[in-house]
C-alpha cells in the first residue's frame, strides 16, 4: 500500500478556505436581500404618489463594460481588465519555484544552475517562462519560450534547446483579497511540446492538468499546486507522475518577501516507478520595484537542494543534487 503523502494532503487542504468564502458570501448576501417592512413602508411613503406618465430616459455609462462592441473595444480597455481581475485577489508575491494561483500579467526569465550526484553541471536558461497575459478577468495565459540547456563537467557534453513548454491556462475559480478573506483557488491546464535536441528531449507531448489554491493569514500566505504531467507516449518509460509544490512566504518592509518552498515527485510508473524525490529551498524575493508607468520589477533567487531518496545511479534519482536559482519578472 502506498504511503499517504502528507504534503499533498496538505495542499489540497489549502481549498477549503476559499469554499468556505464561498459559503461565507452566500450567506452575506441572504442577509443583505432581507428588507425591514417598515423600512420599505416608509421609502414608499416618502416617494409620493405614483404616476403613469412616460418615464425619463435611462442614462448611459461609458464607463467599462465587459460586454465590448468591437475588438478595438476589447483592447482599449486591456489594462482595465487587468487591473479589476488583479484587485480581486490576493496581492502575494507569485514564488519562485511554485506557479502561483494568482493571475499575472507579467515578462518573466528563470535561470537554473543544476549539479548532479555525478558532479554534471546542468545549466537551464530561461527554464520555459515567458509572457503572462490576463486576457479576462478570471483567466490567465502563459505563453513560454524554449529553454537552452547546458551540460558540462562529462565525458560528452552537450548544449541545445529542451523540450517547449509551450502554454499554460489558469481559471480562476474562487478568490477573495485580503479585505475580504485572502483566499484563491484556480485550475491550470499546461502543454509541452517535443522540440528539444535529443539529449534533451522526451520524445512526447505532456499535458499536466493542475489544482492550486492558497491562503493568507497576516503578512504570512502558503501557496500550492498539485499537477498530474502525463505523457502522450513512452508512457512505459517516462511514466506519469504527482507533482506537489507549497511554499510559504513572509512579507515585511514593502519589499522583502522571503519563502520556504517543498517539492515532491512521486513516479506512479515508467523506469522510476514507485520513487519519490523531495526538494526543499529557502529563497527570498525584492519587489515590486516602481520602473516606469504600469512597469514593475521583481528578482530573486534560492537554493533548493535534494533531501530524498539516497542517490540512486541506474537511472539517476534524485535528477539533482542542488541547484541555485535566480528569477527576474516584469509585471506590467
Amino acid at each position: 500500500m502506498r504511503r499517504p503523502n502528507v504534503l499533498r494532503v496538505l495542499a489540497l487542504l489549502l481549498c477549503a478556505p476559499a469554499f468556505a468564502g464561498l459559503g461565507e458570501r452566500t450567506a452575506r448576501a441572504d442577509e443583505t436581500a432581507a428588507l425591514d417592512t417598515d423600512t420599505l413602508s416608509a421609502l414608499l411613503a416618502d416617494a409620493g404618489p405614483v404616476t403613469t406618465g412616460p418615464s425619463p430616459a435611462p442614462t448611459v455609462s461609458l464607463s467599462y463594460d465587459p460586454g465590448y462592441d468591437s475588438v478595438s473595444d476589447y483592447f482599449t480597455h486591456w489594462f482595465e481588465r487587468v487591473d479589476r481581475a488583479q484587485a480581486e485577489q490576493p496581492h502575494w508575491m507569485t514564488p519562485i519555484i511554485t506557479v502561483t494561483p494568482r493571475l499575472e500579467e507579467e515578462m518573466r526569465w528563470d535561470q537554473y544552475w543544476q549539479r548532479t550526484a555525478t558532479g554534471a553541471n546542468i545549466d537551464n536558461y530561461d527554464a520555459g517562462k515567458g509572457l503572462e497575459l490576463i486576457p479576462t478577468e478570471t483567466e490567465e495565459i502563459i505563453l513560454g519560450l524554449p529553454p537552452y540547456v547546458t551540460t558540462g563537467n562529462v565525458p560528452h557534453p552537450a548544449s541545445g534547446f529542451a523540450d517547449w513548454p509551450f502554454f499554460l491556462f489558469k481559471q480562476r475559480l474562487l478568490t477573495a483579497n485580503e479585505e475580504n478573506g485572502n483566499y484563491i483557488l484556480t485550475l491550470f491546464l499546461s502543454g509541452q511540446a517535443p522540440i528539444g535536441i535529443t539529449r534533451y528531449t522526451q520524445n512526447a507531448y505532456v499535458i499536466t492538468p493542475t489544482i492550486a489554491g492558497g491562503f493568507g493569514v497576516g503578512d504570512f500566505d502558503l501557496q500550492a499546486t498539485v499537477g498530474f504531467p502525463y505523457p502522450t507516449d513512452h508512457i512505459d518509460t517516462l511514466g506519469a507522475q504527482v507533482v506537489t509544490n507549497a511554499t510559504l512566504q513572509y512579507h515585511f518592509l514593502t519589499y522583502f518577501w522571503p519563502e520556504f518552498d517543498i517539492t515532491d515527485i512521486d513516479f506512479l510508473n515508467g523506469v522510476r516507478g514507485g520513487k519519490n524525490e523531495v526538494f526543499l529551498m529557502p529563497g527570498i524575493l525584492f519587489g515590486r520595484f516602481h520602473l516606469y508607468g504600469r512597469l514593475r520589477l521583481v528578482f530573486g533567487f534560492g537554493y533548493q537542494f535534494a533531501v530524498s531518496p539516497h542517490t540512486e545511479l541506474d537511472p539517476l534519482t534524485p535528477t539533482y543534487n542542488h541547484a541555485w536559482i535566480f528569477s527576474v519578472r516584469f509585471p506590467f
